[in-house]
């Protein structure tokens, strides 16, 4: 099945979702955004998170730093209502997804939605389908996944799933403006940030100097520098650090 024919066209009778001939009952756009400015501002992402779910029609929702699925454990996951074993079954697949794409592909995939099976083995909640739906979207240099189950034979809406995408950035920024950081993140320089961040994508020195236009040895001397001023050892210490204190 393509993913275009499982998500349905706007235009469609029933563009929000159908479920036995029942649209989902909404909240308009306009006191979601509302809803969700509130929840996010208190810091409550996971009933921003449901409320976008339902927006769209979906019954379960995970949300996810996209950037940290290769990590161990599920420290991954910002909030989900997805049973815990489907989420552990996931993860290992999302994460060899996530390894295997490219930088250009992950940037062309942000704000679209895509469709994918659960693995033959994965138990899905009873009327939900075995198709999910995956958002990406950044906030700031830090990217999130938004995966979504329907209940089955769902019409879905490209352009809401859209709309859900952005509203979910604008969401959890309120949640990234909110993290505090040590005393010694504000030591680090602009500079200093990115190479952290580009280390954290797996890029090499070589890579980096390439990407900011600087020489390799400059690059070196900036991550010397960061390690340094955050105490760490190694580039994986220093990536641990960054993503513990929400540098990346």
């Amino acid at each position: 099945m393509e993913a275009e024919d499982f998500a349905g066209a706007a235009e469609r009778k029933a563009p929000h979702g159908d479920r036995g001939g029942e649209a989902p009952r909404t909240l308009p756009r306009e006191q979601l955004i509302g809803r969700l400015t509130q929840l996010a501002g208190v810091g409550n992402i996971e009933e921003a998170m449901r409320c976008l779910s339902e927006y769209v029609g979906a019954s379960r929702f995970m949300l996810a730093r996209y950037d940290l699925l290769q990590e161990q454990g599920l420290n991954f996951i910002v909030t989900s209502n997805w049973p815990f074993d489907l989420v552990r079954k996931i993860s290992g697949v999302l994460a060899d997804r996530y390894s295997r794409s490219t930088e250009l592909e992950k940037c062309i995939a942000l704000l679209q939605p895509s469709f994918e099976d659960l693995p033959p083995e994965c138990r899905v909640p009873p009327g939900m389908s075995q198709r999910y739906c995956s958002l990406l979207f950044c906030v700031g240099r830090v990217r999130f996944a938004l995966l979504l189950l329907f209940p089955d034979h769902m019409i879905l809406s490209q352009e809401r799933l859209r709309e859900a995408a952005l509203l979910a950035a604008y969401g959890a920024s309120f949640v990234e403006g909110r993290s505090q950081r040590n005393d010694r993140d504000f030591e680090l320089t602009e500079r200093e940030v990115e190479c952290l961040f580009w280390i954290a994508e797996g890029k090499t020195s070589d890579e980096i100097a390439v990407i900011l236009g600087i020489s390799r040895n400059t690059i070196n001397n900036y991550i010397t520098s960061v390690m340094r001023k955050t105490a760490t050892k190694t580039r994986s210490e220093a990536i641990a650090y960054a993503v513990r204190n929400n540098l990346v």
